[in-house]
């Protein structure tokens, strides 16, 4: 036999609507403080990771593409010069 307490059912009712209430006010408290972390970061001037991996990776695109142009330049330093030893201007022939 089961008897009905109304004491106990309002008491089930109360503390339901109070973890209700709670975890409503922990969602709240965790909305603002992420809001706020976001304001103090746009403030501070901060850089998002995606952004910075994107960076770093055009950065790296950009330090071969500089390293390859470079190589027919250094291969082109380093090859003797060939002809005369004259700064290519000519010299006067026999008949003035």
């Amino acid at each position: 036999m089961q008897t009905r307490n109304p004491i106990l059912d309002e008491f089930a009712k109360l503390s339901t609507s109070a973890m209700g209430l709670a975890q409503a006010a922990g969602e709240e408290a965790k909305s603002a403080f992420r809001s706020q972390s976001d304001r103090i970061a746009a403030e501070m001037d901060l850089v998002r990771r995606d952004e910075f991996d994107a960076l770093k990776a055009e950065i790296a695109a950009l330090r071969a593409e500089i390293a390859t142009l470079k190589k027919p330049a250094t291969a082109k330093a380093n090859k003797p010069d060939t002809g005369t030893s004259t700064d290519g201007t000519r010299l006067p022939d026999a008949a003035g």
